[in-house]
Parts: structure tokens; C-alpha cells; sequence
């Protein structure tokens, strides 16, 4: 059927099909194309240690063959709990070789969040570093049958010159590949609505739930991306990136890992973010792609040479994650020539679903973007999701598209079916609206929406007010309690480096000509630091935990 025309397909760059239909693939019928047309490129670069699509495949399939003499068959689910290192795409395309499926675990759960997981998915086996600050997280796990079988990967790089055995209960890699070739061979059968990815995401009360996504999910989800960069130089095979956003991140994953390994890129992974270090690396490397959140062009920006270093390999710069500051996309333009990009997605959509294309225009600054290639999105009505809106109009964004999830794992049909309209599209959860081209833009999650006496208030569109002030570096709005209102926005800020403190009603003066009388903070708190997630985002959900138990504190 053709796709109906839509005002955002007046935006995509010259090369690029608006009703472009991703073929139905396999992540591993991408990996194979790759590894075959691709041998002698370097896939992935680690600390000066380079590992070449020809040599991945062999460690792919030599992961596979081990895990079949280990007892693991189709579907079955291996966990993943690494960081930004070279064991994390051996063992996840491993395991999907092998006709298993992944389920990640974050670095930076707690060991309550590990064993609900762990349990969750029925994991047949886990994979895991050496390195205390990762196989610490494991031993009550192991001791009260939580943990099935653990085995452990040594990163000289994390472990910084300390010597990290094998913790108890658990066993050395070695003794799981050792003895199974490294031999280039064929993937195992699958079909492209074989579960691939179980990806857990943060549910409404609380406890982790898991995202199903197919091979289509992910292989599409690649697909969207690269076609709407075609003829970037930055997709081009061979060419570097620099990887720090985390593979057990959907984004860094699909967005990162496997839409690179799919182009034929070169992806240079690292442990963590440091503007230094990446500046060298772009002027040293060649980087063409960087991307990160507000607070890592931040940091980067506060570098005292900055304007004399060569960033002219750049060809794609982006941030995400948080509202951005109109200076520092400014200045991220004046060193590079390049505009800031981004865009929108989550894990149930793999995560494609809006990006800013190369031609933004400024006056579209603070967009998400439109809709990738192979996608359709729309606004309804908050509290009637069969009602379309029209442009302009603020309410839930919706999407529809092969990246989507089918539902969640250990879900009800009844509960999968209430995440979608009669017309198959997503319910998001986030709020937000599309101007009259097509340009997408959030205005907040609905879930952390403000009743402020009997008005609905986002604090996302406080965050961006409060931005313009010109000694915040960030900001982050929640409501909190309040006896007349019912809960009113309480602001809490950074300030830029040598900037003073100001008061609660020298702010609200300055928001006075931004927001509505409703939307006006009652509270305001400076912080050295905001709470973040694992990539980095300033997290509302951590913020508000701190707020309760300080509260429960004083109560007390």
C-alpha cells in the first residue's frame, strides 16, 4: 500500500525515498552482508586494540559454537552485563549467531534490580567482567540460586593494573570458549520475528519491564537510520566514531553498534566520556561522528584550547537526552560549522523514530526532529488516543512502523493490546505536538506531568524556560507537595562556573514574559550535580526519590 503523504516528507535530504519500506531481515543476515563485504575494516577499536570485521566473525562464531556445546538453544536468553568493551559485541552478535537472545543488565543496577531481571527472563547464563566493580554485584546472587551460570571476561583496561580473579561460584571465559574454533561459520537458522533483544525499561510502577524486540525490530530500526543519512560522509564503510554511549542502552546499540557494523564503519569504543581525550582522538583519529547530551558539548566546550583545536573531520555532531542551551548549540556551530542534531526514540521503537536531518532550519531549534524513513507518527488526544490532533496541538505522540515492539515480555495480550490504538500505533507516553512542516517537538513525559491547581504542567517546558537564563548551566523541574495547589514546580539548578546564586523571585521575575502564571516555580534549590541515569541524563525519577526520602527524613 502506498504511504499517504505527510508534511515532513518535504525534508529529508536529496537521495532519500520519504516512503521507504525496510526489507525484512535478520540482525544476523546484516552481520553476514557485513562480515563478507567488509573483511580487512576494523569493526571495532578499543583503547588501540582493533578487532576487524573478519576477525569479529570469527569470534562471533567461535561464541556461538560455545554456547550450543553449553546446552543453549533458540530462544534462549543470555545475559549481558558488560560495558564498553569489544566482549560486549562478541557475545551479543554471539548469541544471536547461535539463535539465542540477549537480555541486557546494567552496570548500575543494584542487585535487587539484577536479580528481578535475572529472573524475569529466565536467563540461561550470564556474562559479566572480572573487574570487581562488575562481579562484585554477584556473589549473594550466586550464593542464594538467583544467579545461573556466571562467567567472567578480563578487561585489562577497566581493571586499571589491578589483578582480578574469578570471583567464587563463578567461572574464567576461557573455560566456556576454550576448545570451540574460531572458524568463520554461518549463523544459525532464525526468522526475522525471532526474539532478539529483551531490553528492560523503566515501567510506571517501577519494576523494570521488558521490551520484546524481534530481528525485524532491530534490523529495520537500522535500516531507517541509514537511509535517512544516505550519503552523509559519516555513514561511509571505514570511517570512525567515536562510541561512548552505552551498548546496554538501546541507543548506543541500535543507533551505535549495529547500524555502524551494518554500514561498514569503524566504531572506536570507550569506557567513559572525557572532553579531552575525545577532542584528541577527533584531531588524531579522523572522528566523523560524536555524539552525547547537553552536558558533553558542555564539557567540551569548557576546554581552555578549544578554539584552537582541528575538528574538521566532524561530519555529524548530536546531542540528546535533555534541553539544550541556545549558547551552547551556538557555539558548537561557530567551532565546527556543523549543527547539533538529534532526535527521539525509546526502547520499545529500537529506537528509531525522529531525527533532525542535516537541513534544520535554526528557527527550529529545540525540535526532535521528523519521523526517520518507514515510520508514521501522529498526535492524539490525551484522554482519547481515537482522537487525532491537529498541528500545533499538544498531546500524546503515537508511532507506528516493523521497529516497533510487539509487547512486553510476561505481559498479559490485554495489557500488550492497552499500549496501542485501534490502528495500531504506539502509545508513547510523551507529550509533545508537530508544527505545521512536519517538525515533531516534546513538551514532557506524561507521567511526570504536574497537577498544579487544576492545570496541567510539564515541567520539561519549565526546564527549557529556565535555560535561557544566562548563569544556569542546568536545570530539572519536579512537583512537589503543596497544601493549595495540590503540587507546584520546584526548580533545581547548576550554575555556570562563576556565576552567584539568585533568588527564587529574581527567577520567577525572569520567567515572568516564558510561562503562564501556573507554570511559574514556587521552589528553588541550587546543586552542585544532578542525579543521572547510566547515560548520563539528568534523572527526574532519581531526583524525586531524593526528594521523598528527604522529606520522609524531616517527618521523622
Amino acid at each position: 500500500m502506498m504511504r499517504p503523504e505527510r508534511p515532513w516528507f518535504n525534508w529529508y535530504a536529496e537521495g532519500v525515498d520519504p516512503r521507504f519500506t525496510p526489507v525484512p531481515q535478520t540482525v544476523n543476515d546484516r552481520m553476514a552482508h557485513s562480515f563478507a563485504t567488509w573483511p580487512d575494516t576494523v569493526m571495532i577499536e578499543y583503547y588501540g586494540q582493533e578487532f576487524t570485521f573478519a576477525q569479529m566473525h570469527g569470534l562471533v562464531s567461535q561464541v556461538a559454537r560455545a554456547l550450543k556445546a553449553a546446552g543453549i538453544e533458540k530462544g534462549d536468553r543470555i545475559a549481558l552485563h558488560l560495558p564498553n568493551c569489544p566482549w560486549h559485541p562478541i557475545f551479543f552478535f554471539g548469541a544471536l549467531w547461535a539463535g539465542a537472545a540477549v537480555t541486557h543488565l546494567s552496570p548500575l543496577d543494584a542487585e535487587q534490580e539484577l536479580a528481578h531481571k535475572l529472573t524475569d527472563s529466565g536467563a540461561k547464563l550470564v556474562i559479566s567482567l572480572t573487574t570487581p566493580e562488575f562481579s562484585g554485584r554477584f556473589p549473594r546472587l550466586l550464593a542464594n540460586g538467583t544467579c545461573p551460570t556466571l562467567y567472567l571476561c578480563p578487561d585489562p583496561v577497566s581493571a586499571q593494573g589491578r589483578d582480578c580473579p574469578v570471583i567464587e561460584g563463578a567461572h574464567a571465559v576461557e573455560d566456556l570458549l576454550g576448545g570451540h574454533s574460531a572458524a568463520p561459520m554461518d549463523a544459525a537458522p532464525t526468522t526475522p520475528e525471532d526474539l532478539a533483544l529483551l531490553q528492560y525499561t523503566g515501567g510506571t510502577t517501577g519494576v523494570p519491564k521488558a521490551a520484546q524486540l524481534t530481528h525485524s525490530n532491530l534490523a529495520t530500526a537500522s535500516q531507517m537510520y541509514s537511509e535517512m543519512g544516505k550519503g552523509e560522509a559519516s555513514q561511509q564503510p571505514g570511517k570512525p566514531a567515536l562510541g561512548y554511549s552505552p551498548l546496554f542502552h538501546i541507543m548506543g546499540l541500535s543507533s551505535g553498534m549495529i547500524k555502524r557494523a551494518s554500514e561498514g564503519g569503524t566504531l572506536c569504543l570507550r569506557l567513559r566520556f572525557d572532553a579531552a581525550s575525545a577532542i584528541d582522538e577527533i584531531e588524531k583519529k579522523g572522528i566523523v561522528s560524536l555524539g552525547g547530551v547537553p552536558t558533553t558539548w558542555i564539557a567540551i566546550l569548557a576546554l581552555p584550547d578549544i578554539d584552537k583545536r582541528d575538528l574538521s573531520s566532524l561530519d555529524y555532531v548530536a546531542s540528546g537526552g535533555a534541553p539544550l542551551p541556545m549558547e551552547v548549540y551556538t557555539r558548537v556551530k561557530q567551532l565546527t560549522g556543523l549543527k547539533l542534531r538529534g532526535g527521539w526514540g525509546m526502547t520499545e521503537t529500537s529506537p528509531a523514530g525522529t531525527t533532525v536531518p542535516r537541513g534544520m532550519p535554526d528557527n527550529k531549534l529545540g525540535t526532535i526532529g521528523i519521523p526517520v524513513p518507514g515510520v508514521d507518527m501522529k498526535i492524539v488526544d490525551v484522554d482519547d488516543c481515537e482522537k487525532d490532533l491537529a498541528p500545533g496541538q499538544s498531546g500524546e505522540m503515537v508511532i507506528k512502523g516493523p521497529n516497533v515492539t510487539a509487547g512486553y515480555w510476561n505481559r498479559s495480550d490485554e495489557e500488550n493490546a492497552a499500549c496501542y490504538t485501534r490502528d495500531g500505533y504506539f502509545l508513547t507516553g510523551d507529550i509533545g505536538y508537530m508544527d505545521e512542516d512536519g517538525w515533531f517537538y516534546i513538551v514532557d513525559r506524561k507521567k511526570d506531568m504536574i497537577l498544579s491547581g487544576g492545570f496541567n504542567v510539564y515541567p520539561l517546558t519549565i526546564e527549557n524556560a529556565i535555560h535561557q537564563h544566562p548563569d544556569v548551566l542546568e536545570a530539572m523541574v519536579i512537583g512537589v507537595p503543596d497544601a493549595y495547589r495540590g503540587e507546584s514546580a520546584k526548580a533545581f539548578v547548576m550554575l555556570n562556573p562563576g556565576a552567584g546564586a539568585f533568588t527564587l523571585e529574581d527567577l520567577q521575575a525572569f520567567l515572568e514574559d516564558k510561562l503562564g502564571r501556573h507554570e511559574i516555580p514556587r521552589h528553588l534549590e541550587f546543586r552542585s550535580e544532578l542525579p543521572r541515569t547510566a547515560v548520563g541524563k539528568a534523572s527526574r525519577k532519581m531526583l524525586k526519590e531524593q526528594e521523598l526520602a528527604r522529606a520522609a527524613e524531616e517527618t521523622a
